[in-house]
């Protein structure tokens, strides 16, 4: 029988479920955790693990109410760079010398402010919690700066608009929040100026709306007005125009939807069309109305070939600007490895693959670079063109991460295509998942455990085999927790008598009997299954 445990979390009688007393499942029940070392670095692994955002709040000795059941962790000791609790280390589970008095709680960022009625959690009308009940957000003053400090609370990248006027629908009563004024600084909304809490002289068609990166890259396009015929306006939001006899004008939202978006979308390469939002969701343009009751099909090359009313007839005026949000998916990819999980950075921008610059490049960035790619958590980097030096645009230079980013364009840089390098200087990754990999399984979370050395995979005896050589694989390839068995495998069997402690960061750190020492055969080739998604 194979074994699954899934590394599950949650909070338990806190407002909602962002906020209360740790819990987390294992063997099959829910228990607790102890507050014995409990502190911040802890509570950011719990808070990112539920996509809760990143706290700097800690609740101990019983806030949220004793637990019950087992006392599953106690002296907690994590780094704050692990995505999940159980990877933290700890004293074993169910060995502890506490009461359920002592359980630990969490108040993560998102347990104070929510998007509603968007599309996913990191778009949507802003309600903030204040007083045991939610409430709506004004949007009397409302920007850009305000919005980046809702999308940073709630983990969401960076704010990419602030609708205003209700766009995402009214809220009910109470609205808390008048007149925010956020540098943009702030790690909480309620620490911004306002009016305070319940003063305001607003209805709820002012409810403040906010969109976030929500783990894609989200391109302000602005081509080349020589070469171009439409653009997307206004910075970080985005109004669409169109280049006609040597200015821009408009497009009229009269039957404005998702199937001319995709088009204006399609045609600045920058993906997909999320949103095609209605009645200057982007702010009014100005000059001439160029187009009306435009029709797409959604599948042509450019906008001017959708039927619409023709050049400047039109029934509508500057408060019918139409506008579109698109998105594409953050693409990267790492060439010249041995595999998908180790080589040289490339990413995809602007409608072609090019290189990373290896100033300033260090292991915080590595570390994106594999989570991103599903490839575990590096400690190595590559640089200086170890990978061979690439072609094309060098996109990235300067990159400063912080380790905490979801995707390597979220990270600070010097702009898309703005460096002082070369090619020889391109810059390079190995992840954990280079040097490991399971097959012949369910999802590249579970199989049969194989090893990359001297230039061939091959595989592990599973003499010795248990859950502590299993939990050091999944962890290597970020996959959570583990176990065992997928059919024999072939060529060499690179590992015997197995011994990990579990603690270690890769299989080929824990004790064995050498590379190709063992007294095996691929009938007892060991397996993997984590708990991974």
């Amino acid at each position: 029988v194979a074994l699954l445990f899934t590394s599950q979390i949650r909070l338990v009688n806190g407002k909602d479920r962002c906020s209360g007393r740790v819990e987390i499942y294992y063997s099959g029940q829910w228990g607790t955790v102890c507050d014995d070392s409990w502190d911040i670095k802890d509570a950011e692994v719990v808070c990112r693990q539920l996509d809760c955002g990143v706290t700097n709040q800690v609740r101990s000795s019983g806030q949220y109410g004793p637990g019950s059941g087992t006392i599953w962790l106690d002296d907690v000791a994590c780094t704050g760079s692990e995505r999940h609790l159980t990877e933290c280390p700890h004293r074993g589970f169910g060995i502890h010398n506490c009461h359920h008095s002592e359980d630990a709680g969490v108040v993560c960022p998102a347990a104070e402010v929510r998007l509603v009625d968007g599309k996913g959690r990191c778009s949507g009308r802003v309600e903030i919690y204040h007083s045991g009940q939610w409430g709506t957000v004004c949007d009397d003053d409302w920007d850009m700066n305000d919005a980046a400090v809702v999308c940073g609370q709630l983990g969401c990248g960076s704010a990419v608009g602030a609708p205003l006027g209700a766009h995402f629908g009214q809220g009910s009563e109470p609205t808390w929040l008048d007149n925010v004024n956020c540098s943009g600084s702030e790690s909480y909304l309620s620490e911004c100026s306002h009016r305070s809490f319940g003063v305001e002289d607003c209805n709820h068609g002012e409810d403040a709306g906010v969109f976030c990166l929500s783990g894609r890259e989200w391109f302000y396009h602005k081509p080349s007005l020589k070469s171009q015929t439409i653009r997307l306006v206004n910075g970080t939001s985005h109004c669409c125009g169109v280049y006609q006899t040597g200015y821009w004008r408009t497009v009229c939202n009269d039957v404005w939807d998702l199937n001319d978006a995709p088009v204006v979308c399609r045609q600045l390469g920058c993906g997909r069309a999320d949103i095609a939002p209605e009645r200057t969701y982007f702010g009014q343009g100005s000059g001439p109305i160029w187009q009306d009751d435009v029709g797409c099909s959604g599948s042509v090359c450019s906008i001017t070939q959708c039927p619409h009313t023709g050049g400047g007839t039109h029934d509508c005026n500057h408060s019918n600007d139409a506008g579109v949000i698109c998105s594409v998916t953050s693409q990267i990819r790492l060439v010249n490895g041995k595999d998908r999980c180790s080589g040289r950075v490339e990413i995809y921008y602007s409608g072609q693959w090019g290189t990373v610059c290896d100033d300033s490049w260090d292991i915080k960035d590595a570390e994106v670079v594999c989570r991103q790619l599903d490839c575990g958590v590096t400690n190595q980097v590559r640089s200086s063109g170890q990978y061979g030096p690439g072609s094309g645009t060098i996109w990235l230079d300067d990159v400063a991460c912080t380790g905490s980013e979801r995707h390597l364009t979220e990270c600070p840089h010097r702009g898309f295509g703005i460096h002082n390098c070369h090619h020889s200087e391109d810059a390079g990754v190995v992840c954990p998942a280079a040097e490991v990999r399971l097959v012949d399984g369910k999802g590249r979370c579970s199989g049969r455990v194989e090893i990359y050395h001297s230039g061939q995979w091959g595989t592990v005896c599973d003499d010795d085999w248990d859950m502590n050589d299993a939990a050091v694989v999944c962890g290597q390839l970020g996959c959570g927790s583990a176990r065992t068995y997928f059919g024999q495998g072939s060529g060499p069997i690179w590992q015997d008598d197995v011994g990990c402690s579990g603690s270690v960061c890769s299989i080929t750190q824990c004790p064995h009997t050498g590379g190709g020492t063992h007294d095996c055969n691929h009938s007892n080739d060991a397996g993997v299954i984590c708990s991974g998604k």
